[in-house]
């Protein structure tokens, strides 16, 4: 094929190898050698696992020898957010308290992939924990944009985006918590959809906040999405909020026209904040979809604004509860104990292991989410959070009953620079803006390049109704049809 290897859609390779033009262990070492030359200057991945890529793709060009290949991703090499359970591989969180954790089982993600015959090169970076939108708190260093090393790839799942970005591997799998997804996805000019909670099992990945976590996938192209959702989705009995609802064909709905899909614009996306030139972009991209024959529809979104107050309140009770587990008894790392029969030492090994081996952003939602659950705060600040998030979660329902889509900024401006609003919580947490209104409703969600603004990527975000991920491709991969936004890539790698 003219083009490198570690260039293709999944589709593209996926028929390279069923026709013999290549095999999965040349494709794979075409993404490591790319990786081993560009990746130093990005740092998108937390460690490349050459072997393990290897001998997976070993494995699928035997399969497709014998016969017996497992279907599209057979032999297609991809990363993995590195919160993700693997035996085999460490799983850090980013964190130093798992800087050496190894894994007793698989996440089910991670066990649906290894049954498509997908080919894992390596685990990406994350915000610690997934605390963050910038994947600047990372224990093991800062990841960059491909398009502007001087500014962040977003967060937190800014490793899987970069790497998607400078093609290092054909598709990444991130979490989405209140964005972690889609905004990296806009920052990069990549494809991120965050399916409907329950849509995908969150057994095995490290939870940050279990009612809002999400997996779903971060790829070239809206069909490469579908087509990864499909191995993804679904009901997983290990998994108590995984819902039963039955998986649709996700790739065929790509193939759907424009005509007739009614597409919802809420101004209250569009409010103060909002760069001009963004506005302006995201804007001609839905003009560009009226043009194809969808109708724009005025719908209202009136309490969206309390969406992220009401964010910010449940996910650091959430974690609270959640990390109460690495204690430095358990697992992880741990301080030395040097009296252990003393009941104040086993409580110094608590604190000082929790205060050397968590960072920053972690310990403060920690600190927070603490307060707000505990005795006379409870009702005042997660019981009053949840009623907002009821209230929300309304506002979407009605506005389903009069569009099939929505279509929003996925981010106020473009990517920002390195180190300009880590020292700022509060101005970081505003980068949630307009993502987290879609995890309080627990309605899929995804990010499609739509344009630049001074040369760094702008992201539209399409929204549908909870499993209805299939409306999102559709338009998403309607509007690809009409551009070429998702061909470009930063000349760091092209």
């Amino acid at each position: 094929m003219s083009k490198p290897l570690y260039l293709l859609t999944i589709e593209e390779a996926a028929a390279g190898l069923q026709a013999g033009d290549f095999s999965s262990v040349e494709l794979t070492e075409a993404c490591l050698t790319h990786i081993q030359k560009h990746d130093a200057k990005i740092h998108s991945f937390i460690r490349v696992e050459a072997d393990i890529a290897l001998s997976q793709a070993r494995e699928s060009d035997a399969r497709r020898a014998a016969g017996k290949s497992r279907g599209i991703l057979d032999g297609i090499p991809y990363n993995l957010k590195d919160v993700y359970a693997t035996i085999g591989s460490l799983t850090t969180a980013a964190s130093h308290i798992l800087e050496e954790w190894q894994a007793p089982y698989n996440a089910t993600v991670y066990q649906k992939l290894c049954h498509a015959g997908a080919v894992l090169l390596g685990k990406t970076n994350t915000d610690e924990f997934t605390m963050g939108s910038s994947t600047e708190s990372s224990y093991f260093g800062v990841t960059r944009n491909p398009w502007d090393t001087d500014r962040v790839p977003g967060g937190s799942s800014g490793g899987p985006a970069a790497a998607m970005a400078a093609r290092f591997g054909l598709f990444a799998v991130g979490t989405d918590t209140g964005g972690s997804i889609r905004q990296p996805a806009a920052f990069c000019g990549v494809v991120g959809l965050r399916p409907t909670y329950g849509r995908v099992s969150r057994f095995g990945e490290l939870p940050m906040a279990s009612s809002l976590d999400q997996t779903g996938p971060i790829t070239a192209t809206a069909r490469d999405a579908a087509i990864v959702l499909q191995v993804l989705a679904g009901h997983d009995p290990l998994d108590a909020t995984s819902s039963p609802n039955p998986v649709p064909d996700y790739l065929s709905a790509t193939d759907q026209p424009l005509a007739g899909v009614k597409i919802g614009v809420a101004e209250e996306y569009f409010g103060e904040g909002i760069h001009a030139e963004v506005e302006r972009t995201v804007r001609d991209a839905i003009a560009a979809l009226a043009k194809e024959g969808a109708e724009i529809v005025p719908v209202s979104l009136p309490l969206i604004h309390y969406s992220l107050a009401a964010y910010y309140i449940i996910v650091p009770a959430e974690v609270s509860s959640n990390m109460a587990r690495y204690d430095g008894i358990h697992y992880g790392y741990s301080v030395e104990r040097t009296e252990p029969k003393k009941a104040e030492v086993l409580y110094d090994v608590y604190a000082k292991s929790r205060a050397e081996g968590l960072g920053a952003e972690v310990k403060r939602r920690v600190m927070l989410g603490t307060y707000e659950l505990s005795s006379g705060y409870y009702e005042a600040y997660y019981a009053k959070a949840e009623k907002v998030r009821a209230r929300v979660s309304g506002d979407f329902t009605h506005a389903f009953t009069q569009c099939d889509v929505l279509a929003a900024p996925v981010a106020p401006h473009t990517a920002f620079k390195i180190g300009e609003k880590i020292g700022d919580p509060l101005s970081m947490y505003k980068e949630d803006i307009l993502t987290v209104p879609v995890n309080i409703a627990g309605v899929p969600g995804i990010s499609v390049p739509c344009g630049f603004v001074n040369d760094l990527p702008v992201g539209l975000q399409l929204i549908a109704d909870r499993f209805q991920e299939e409306k999102v491709l559709r338009v998403a991969a309607g509007y690809q049809r009409l551009t070429d936004y998702h061909c470009q890539l930063p000349s760091l790698i092209s």
